[in-house]
């Protein structure tokens, strides 16, 4: 199981890091990939929990928001976010019209993972856009995985107080603790190594980046094991093996790529 989960790593982290310092097209098709194959797999999970989505319609989507993001940054969120609503309600509408009477459920599914995973997965668009984005895209990424490796190691080896244990049994706050210490440590030691591509950023920026990732970014990993739950299925896609899925391996970046863009903007304004 760790052996296979380091071997993902390996190659997913390198390929993510390569896509963030290229950014431009190179960003923007690494995160069509994952969020595309993110959506069709959140498309699989609640069909298999019974709960019918349109799959065309939410990979669609949430190409379209990351694509409107990439290409007109904030400018037209909000109008993105109109015309996806009228879209939305208008798709459930017909099939309302049609005999779908749970029409009204399949718009709430829809439109959640939309959000969840265009309108939070192109914060990674947003965060590469900010002056040295290369440089804080990096970082934030590099983060969330040693959170995520910090979490792993203390939570395997010391783990005995669960805080989810119908979400999430193997998730400790051992191991949230671990999460935070690496965020803390690395953060700091990210910052001091990276003065001279981030002039003006000091080491408590780096503890504080650490620190909120690594409070934050968890959340996602707890989502996506409610719905996994909620669907009886272990993993969301067994594209990476030990790790499941793209989207059980982008869970907790959708959460910290967001809090890290509004992290950047607060220290660097």
């Amino acid at each position: 199981m760790f052996k296979h989960r380091l071997i993902s790593s390996l190659i997913f982290v390198p390929v993510s890091l390569l896509a963030f310092y290229f950014g431009g097209w190179a960003l923007l098709a690494f995160m069509a990939i994952c969020l595309g194959i993110g959506a069709f797999e959140y498309a699989r999970v609640l069909n298999q929990a019974g709960l019918k989505v349109a799959l065309w319609l939410l990979v669609g989507d949430v190409l379209a928001l990351l694509g409107l993001r990439h290409f007109f940054g904030f400018q037209y969120s909000a109008l993105s976010l109109c015309a996806l609503l009228i879209g939305l309600a208008g798709h459930a509408l017909l099939l309302y019209e049609r005999g779908n009477e749970k029409a009204y459920q399949q718009f709430s599914l829809e439109l959640s993972g939309i959000l969840y995973l265009g309108w939070l997965g192109a914060y990674a668009v947003s965060l590469r856009g900010l002056p040295n984005g290369q440089w804080w895209g990096m970082a934030a990424v590099g983060l969330v995985m040693l959170v995520d490796l910090g979490s792993y190691i203390v939570g395997s080896l010391l783990g005995k107080h669960h805080f989810a244990p119908k979400l999430s049994p193997s998730k400790t706050w051992e191991g949230l603790a671990g999460g935070l210490l690496f965020g803390v440590g690395f953060g700091a030691l990210i910052a001091w190594l990276a003065k001279p591509l981030l002039p003006g950023v000091s080491v408590w920026a780096g503890i504080g980046l650490g620190a909120l990732i690594a409070i934050v970014a968890p959340f996602g990993d707890i989502f996506l094991s409610m719905l996994k739950r909620g669907a009886g299925v272990k993993d969301a896609g067994k594209l990476l093996p030990g790790i499941g899925g793209i989207l059980d391996r982008i869970d907790s970046w959708l959460w910290g790529m967001a809090v890290a863009y509004y992290f950047v903007l607060l220290i660097t304004s």
